[in-house]
Parts: structure tokens; sequence; C-alpha cells
């Protein structure tokens, strides 16, 4: 498919999960076939205050060509600072995060708190997209408590957004129940621009009804916690999977900038992750909570991945 002047080589996408889809997390996704993968959510203020963490989130590896990069806030200054920025032109797309459901980021006017505000959402995206050549895409909800997305969808298209992706739910519901495909279905029909759906999909028959409603891509989330390696599972490719290589091939490119002290405790939730699918991991699982050095981590699940 192709975003504004952007080819991408298949419509996998791996969606921006904050505290998740770091640069290692995204590279071995794409090396399993995720054809498109986006930052976990950056603040465009605390890049425009050059804050080191943020602009940690922003290190990619040479395989995640092409890359997006995406951005949260609610100024538009903010955004329009942050574009000129050296840090961002490395990247091919810049995404706007409009659909995030989590409280702190609601609170402050941010992510899917946006759809209450049409004028707001469209000063952001103009201020973008007058900013840089870059195609600016949006990721949205149906909506925040109430269904707006067809209003809302054509609110982006009509002010320079290059595409769209829809998670099927109302930021109100988070992640229960189902995603409304009919509803993805219906803001594919509204706009000319593409529209990448998300929500739910998890194997190659999800995968296979939420390309029914008519998207041109379709983003994969939670189903990749632990599981980077799920794109080749819905490509239908025979794989032989290793998990204990894929997580120690994790740490060991986040540790060429990270330390072993952080990554003692940031590869916490990842490890318990990588764990989710395990029969008899129970016992494992305490084991790694309880332990705070991460060579000793490694051995205990070296251990129960030779099983």
């Amino acid at each position: 498919m192709k975003i504004k002047n952007v080819n991408i080589d298949g419509n996998l996408f791996l969606a921006p999960m904050a505290g998740v889809t770091d640069f290692a997390f995204r590279s071995i996704a794409r090396e399993y076939g995720a054809s498109f993968s986006y930052t976990e959510m950056v603040s465009a203020k605390a890049l425009v205050y050059d804050n080191k963490k943020t602009k940690d989130l922003l290190i990619t590896l040479d395989n995640e060509k092409p890359v997006g990069a995406q951005l949260f806030g609610s100024e538009e200054s903010a955004f329009k600072e942050a574009l000129k920025l050296e840090e961002l032109e490395k990247f091919d797309i810049i995404d706007i995060n409009m659909g995030c459901p989590a409280p702190k980021i609601v609170k402050n006017g941010d992510g899917s708190k946006l759809m209450t505000n049409f004028s707001k959402a469209r000063e952001i995206l103009n201020a973008c997209v007058k900013a840089t050549d870059k195609p600016i895409t949006v990721k949205m909800r149906l909506g925040y408590d109430k269904d707006v997305s067809l209003d809302f969808a054509k609110l982006l298209e009509e002010n320079g957004a290059s595409a769209i992706t829809v998670h099927g739910r109302l930021r109100e519901e988070f992640y229960s129940g189902q995603a409304n495909l009919d509803a993805i279905a219906r803001v594919k029909q509204s706009v000319k621009i593409p529209v990448i759906g998300n929500g739910d999909v998890v194997d190659e028959v999800s995968l296979k009804r939420m390309l029914e409603t008519g998207v041109d891509g379709v983003m994969i989330g939670r189903a990749a916690l632990g599981k980077p390696y799920i794109f080749s599972e819905l490509l239908g490719k025979s794989i032989k999977v290793d998990k204990f290589s894929i997580l120690k091939k994790h740490i060991e490119l986040l540790s060429k900038y990270y330390s072993k002290e952080y990554l003692s405790t940031y590869m916490k939730k990842h490890m318990l992750w990588y764990l989710k699918e395990e029969k008899g991991a129970s016992k494992v699982k305490l084991e790694i909570c309880q332990e705070k050095d991460l060579d000793k981590c490694l051995n205990i699940l070296q251990e129960f991945f030779k099983k």
C-alpha cells in the first residue's frame, strides 16, 4: 500500500504501544513480517523541551525503514515546533495519537479526548500538515463516549491527513467487548484516503474478518505482546519459534543503549508476556517477578523453555 509518497511493502502494521514497542521489539516484529511500525507515543511538548527519556523513544534500527513516529499532545504549537527537530528527520511518516484511552492521557486533553474537540483536532492536524512535507496520519477510535467516527474521519481527510487508523471501540469501552468492524467499514466507505483497521486481530480468521471491512491495512496491538512473530503467523508462514532466543535478542538489542539495572525492571513485563501462552508457567512467572537480577531471570527462563 501507499501512504502519500511512502510505499509500504505489505499491509500489516505493528501498533504503537506505550512502554511496549521499543526499537528492539519493533525490529524483531519487522523481521517476522510486520510491514510498518511506529514508535510508541511520544510527547510533542517533551520533545520540544529536549527531554532525554522522550528522545530515547525515537531510537530506530536499520531494518525499520520505512518507519513512523507517533506524537501526542493537545497544543498545536508543540507539534509545530517538534516537527522542526532533527530527531524527527529520519522518520518517513508522522502519526498523531487521537485514540489513546489512558486516564493520564485524556485528563490533559490528549489522545482520545481530542475526539470531543473537533476544532482542537483540526488545529493540531493543520499545524502538522503545514510544518512538514511528510505524510501525517492519525490514530483514532470511534469516539469518546459516542460514535463520531464518520464526522471525525471526514474532518481528518479534509484537513490533510494522509491515512487514518481506526480502533473499533469508544474510549469509554477501553478494550472490553468486541471491536465494531461494521463501524470501521463505514469509516472506510466515507473517505478516500487509506484506512487501517485496528482491534481484536489475533489470527488468520480474525485478520480475514478485518480485511472484509475493506480496509487498506490492519494494525496489530495486544496480540503481539510477547509474540512479535505473530506477523509470520498472520501471513500464513510456517515458522519454528524459539521464544527464549527471541527474548534474548530483544534484551541484547536494548542493552546497547540501556543499563542492565534498567533492563532488569523494564523487561519484567515482556518476560511475562513471552510466558503468557505457556503451560505450567505460573511458578516461573512468580520467580521472575521476585528476582531482581536480569541474568538470573534469563537463567530461569532458559531452563523453563528447555523443557
